[in-house]
């Protein structure tokens, strides 16, 4: 019975896939405008910052649109593909979940965030107007 269960979500996924991307494509905001210095100075904040993600995770997904919305240029690192990224989020986080923001601090040590509207709304309160 769990063969069965497995392999209906696997095809699930399988089909809804694509369906999502395009989705994400289609539904994302226009970035915010910003001067030129500006934007320079977000960029390069955003240096210290890295998103572990699956591409087809719905609350990646939002996690995403949040940062194209804010004009972010955040690394986006897929824990599904890269068995590297995979263990740095186990092993740096402390679990393999995503969406996870890395925030890398040299003084206080790396955070790790969690939770996508946790995310959303630092992000929003770090770097939107």
């Amino acid at each position: 019975m769990r063969f069965i269960v497995r392999y209906f979500f696997r095809g699930l996924r399988l089909v809804l896939a694509p369906v999502m991307l395009i989705a994400e494509k289609v539904s994302t905001p226009q970035a915010m405008e910003r001067s030129p210095e500006e934007q320079a100075r977000i960029d390069e904040e955003c240096r210290r910052l890295a998103l572990y993600q699956f591409r087809t995770c719905p609350f990646c997904i939002k996690v995403r649109k949040e940062m194209a919305r804010l004009g972010l240029n955040i690394e986006l690192r897929d824990t599904q593909l890269d068995p590297d990224h995979r263990k740095a989020l186990e092993e740096g986080g402390g679990k393999v979940k995503v969406p996870c923001l890395r925030i890398a601090d040299e003084m206080n040590g790396d955070t790790w965030m969690y939770e996508s509207d946790e995310i959303n709304a630092w992000l929003h309160k770090r770097f939107g107007q």
